[in-house]
């Protein structure tokens, strides 16, 4: 799982009204195929390689088909959500919201690294540096962020 829904495993909670999977390019077909089995709709293609579909119970669910060097690496480990859901290792995740360059996606990434680990920040340093170079400035200032929003106190009533 990526996206909003994956995002609670590495900081509180936030509001989606979607879920986003990723299953390797290669598997696409037989992914859509099942999940049409199970009685999910095909709605549209995503702006990326992908389709939206909606579940039997009206859930929306992006299904983003993946061709990431890291992608067999992520899925191969994936980490756990607080429902047990798996979810994609939080280097990958910020990886894949970095690269879609939309204003929730940077705030998630922010947060997220905010509440992570200094292990965590050095696995993530290390995805950037060997997948997405380009990105290790940005990957900086997001972490500055994430830990000067984790030291602002929480409003109070009233004030």
């Amino acid at each position: 799982m990526i996206g909003g829904v994956a995002t609670r495993a590495y900081m509180p909670e936030r509001m989606t009204k979607d879920m986003d999977i990723v299953v390797h390019q290669t598997d696409s077909e037989a992914v859509i195929e099942k999940l049409q089995q199970a009685g999910y709709r095909v709605v549209s293609r995503l702006a990326v390689p992908g389709n939206l579909l909606v579940s039997p119970e009206g859930v929306e669910v992006g299904v983003i088909f993946g061709n990431y060097p890291w992608l067999k690496e992520a899925l191969a480990h994936p980490e756990r959500d607080p429902a047990g859901y798996p979810v994609v290792g939080l280097p990958y995740l910020v990886i894949l919201k970095m690269a879609a360059q939309r204003p929730q996606d940077w705030a998630d990434v922010s947060r997220m690294l905010g509440w992570a680990s200094d292990a965590e920040l050095d696995a993530v340093r290390a995805a950037v540096a060997r997948y997405a170079p380009e990105d290790r400035e940005d990957l900086e200032s997001l972490i500055f962020i994430g830990k000067k929003e984790q030291e602002i106190p929480p409003a109070t009533e009233g004030g």
